[in-house]
């Protein structure tokens, strides 16, 4: 047997093509005992439907969406804060009827995702700027939204507080009486050259920002934090830059971490040198993520919106890829301070 086209099916039930055609694609233009007769008939023959990329030419549209993200899949999928916000986009498309397709920064071969695979637009997960990536989807003049990252000229993006986030965490340690502090943040180790970023320049853009919030409030009581920088991968680099600071002779005696991740290593670097939280030193983490309450002690910490963020990202694409598309919103979402079980008054000695 040949293969089966529309016209097959044309033929058989005794319609014309473009009855059929609408029976897959425009069901409401048929009788519910038409289209389950036409149906019938292709199920018989071995149809197994319009050819998908026929029909996204034909109707302009690809029913898929792109994320841009930084690093493997394995990673993000290790991180709490990541995996939330990727199930919030997919099932934000899913109830839109779109698919979602992952894009990696950086992935060399002939095919190159960002510009080889179609897509109706996409969003750009902390990536960064001068990323070939970006770049293609850019000249592909996609729909694009930013998420954690400074806004594309033109684009909607959407934000975390992240430096009120981290000025609240700070202020509380100072409130409760701390003047050793330290910090515990993001450093964006390049292969070629693991010492390259400034110690004070972290390049990740919501560590950029938590950075400026929590020295703010610590030059306002006019405290020098001590920092510490340490690789997102592997999870030891931060225990290794956690002990680092609580091995100093001038020990901090409450830690600001860049997330919950970090500052569940810094539980376990304190434990292993003997130290009590927060009888000892004081963790504060930053997400509130599921971490934050699996941990003990529980983690004081910063929380912010991960799924509404993603629900949001996938609102704004929506509507850049309408046809009415009006002015690029830029969104910055609240963050809260969350106090538990990790934060006290430093040591009476101290």
């Amino acid at each position: 047997m040949g293969k089966v086209t529309l016209q097959s099916i044309a033929d058989e039930v005794g319609v014309s093509r473009m009855t059929v055609s609408n029976a897959f694609s425009r069901p409401e233009k048929l009788s519910a005992d038409l289209r389950e007769r036409i149906l019938a008939v292709a199920d018989e023959l071995g149809y197994v439907g319009p050819d998908p990329a026929a029909r996204a030419l034909a109707r302009g549209r690809t029913g898929t969406v792109g994320l841009l993200i930084t690093g493997r899949l394995s990673e993000q999928a290790s991180d709490p804060v990541a995996t939330e916000f990727l199930v919030a986009v997919a099932d934000a498309l899913s109830d839109h009827g779109l698919a979602l397709t992952l894009i990696t920064a950086g992935v060399g071969g002939e095919t190159v995702p960002a510009r080889d695979v179609p897509m109706d637009g996409a969003l750009v997960y902390v990536c960064e700027p001068d990323s070939t990536d970006l770049a293609w989807l850019r000249r592909r003049d996609l729909p694009l939204v930013t998420v954690d990252q400074e806004a594309l000229p033109g684009r909607p993006s959407i934000n975390v507080d992240d430096r009120a986030g981290a000025r609240a965490a700070a202020q509380h340690v100072i409130d409760l009486g701390h003047r050793r502090v330290g910090l515990l943040n993001l450093h964006p180790v390049q292969e070629d050259s693991p010492e390259s970023t400034p110690v004070d320049a972290p390049w990740n853009p919501p560590a950029s920002e938590r950075d400026a919030g929590w020295r703010a409030a610590l030059s306002a009581a006019g405290i020098e934090p001590a920092v510490e920088l340490a690789a997102f991968r592997p999870v030891t680099a931060a225990y290794d830059a956690a002990r680092r600071l609580l091995e100093r002779p001038d020990r901090p005696t409450a830690l600001l971490c860049f997330s919950d991740v970090y500052a569940a290593q810094a539980l376990r670097a304190a434990e292993s040198l003997g130290l009590r939280v927060p009888e000892d030193v004081s963790v504060v983490g930053f997400d509130d993520s599921s971490l934050a309450t699996a941990v003990h002690p529980c983690l004081t910490t910063v929380s912010q919106p991960v799924s509404d963020k993603g629900r949001l990202a996938v609102a704004a694409l929506l509507e850049s890829m309408g046809s009415s598309a009006g002015d690029p919103v830029r969104t910055v979402l609240p963050t809260s301070l969350v106090v538990r079980d990790s934060t006290a008054p430093p040591p009476s000695d101290s």
